[in-house]
């Protein structure tokens, strides 16, 4: 009976083990729909408007769109014109001739020319550029991630916040990206290159209204979280946090781009679905474009972090002493390995960020850095 049992299941195994293949949907994808990604501010500097093809979705590359005809128009009959640059799809305004400003509206248009077979021409909806407010203030708390133990310190990590106000009620819409900068220092002797400076920009969708509220308030809104498992807070660390107004279609964009980039990759997630843009085909309205022409009013702020944290891991370094030389040093010709000093002896490292910081920032020192002031 034991044996039947067994070889029962064994025969019922194998049968599911040799069912199991891979199984690739068939997707249907319409050849040349064009993606829009632009965004004009009340800024002075230069204003692109990037065009290029959708791709397939198991590629990665995308496809510009080159030799287009791209201008911009206010409600004043104002046009300017934005010219391809050095990188193809991507067309500059000129900062010398144009400047964003809160109240006017604005309309992209685009001629593809010979860009495309059909040789179509695109407009955007009127936008018009909401005011923004200040940031009224930006701060950080530390967060006690695990609490302390005989045989471990303390775990701490950084929370961003910031506060924002608009007396006047006019922008009920927000949205906030960042720019993070930090000073690094390699821990090791005779190194090629020892301190850097290391920049990354936000890559999450960070909204917020406040249609629900009798004023324009936000509070203690979180923009972004360091944990220990990085070198950011070993010496200093600055953010410096975009703000910008939005209309409420832009609003709803980034919503539901929000939703589809929050809820991909499980059997049971939302299935991606086409996202409305203001842009449209004018010979025909029925013709699918992608993204978004963004009219928003920008204001920023910055802030410096110099506080010490415990139980940082120095995560980079650990895997760096690779084979211990002793204390005679390496001969010349090393292609694919450099060397660092350790107190008790020389170390080969395969990995260049190592021994040189420029693998992952530059030792030029940023124009804003102020270094901190003791007192």
């Amino acid at each position: 009976m034991k044996a039947v049992s067994f070889g029962s299941v064994f025969i019922i195994s194998l049968i599911i083990w040799g069912c199991v293949k891979e199984f690739i949907p068939e997707i249907h994808q319409s050849p040349y729909l064009i993606v829009v990604d632009g965004l004009i501010t009340n800024q002075p500097e230069v204003y692109t408007i990037k065009l290029s093809w959708s791709i397939p979705v198991r590629e990665k590359t995308s496809v510009p769109l080159t030799g287009c005809d791209v201008t911009v128009h206010d409600d004043l009959g104002n046009v300017y014109q934005f010219r391809e640059s050095s990188t193809p799809g991507t067309y500059n305004s000129d900062i010398t001739t144009f400047q964003g400003m809160a109240g006017r509206t604005y309309t992209l248009h685009i001629n593809t020319k010979n860009a495309t077979p059909k040789r179509y021409s695109y407009e955007s909806f009127p936008v018009e550029m909401k005011p923004v407010p200040p940031i009224d203030s930006l701060f950080y708390e530390k967060v006690l991630i695990k609490r302390a133990t005989l045989e471990m310190v303390a775990t701490e990590g950084c929370q961003i916040y910031l506060n924002t106000y608009d007396p006047d009620v006019d922008c009920r819409f927000l949205r906030w990206d960042y720019t993070e900068t930090w000073k690094c220092q390699i821990p090791y002797a005779n190194v090629v290159n020892k301190i850097c400076w290391i920049s990354n920009n936000s890559n999450n969708i960070n909204i917020k209204n406040t249609l629900s509220l009798s004023e324009s308030l936000i509070y203690r809104h979180p923009i972004s979280f360091i944990s220990n498992e990085s070198d950011r807070l070993s010496i200093r660390y600055s953010i410096n946090v975009n703000q910008y107004s939005l209309s409420k279609n832009e609003f709803l964009y980034w919503d539901d781009l929000g939703k589809i980039t929050d809820n991909v990759g499980g059997l049971y997630d939302i299935i991606p679905y086409s996202i409305t843009s203001n842009v449209f085909c004018i010979e025909d309205p029925d013709e699918q474009v992608l993204g978004f022409f963004s009219v928003s009013a920008r204001t920023s702020k910055r802030i410096y972090v110099d506080e010490m944290f415990s139980g940082l891991k120095n995560i980079y370094y650990p895997e760096c002493l690779d084979v211990l030389i002793g204390t005679s040093y390496p001969s010349s010709g090393q292609n694919e390995w450099w060397w660092v000093i350790v107190y008790y002896g020389l170390w080969m490292t395969h990995h260049k960020w190592c021994a040189d910081c420029t693998a992952r920032g530059t030792t030029t020192r940023p124009e804003f850095w102020e270094d901190p002031v003791y007192k």
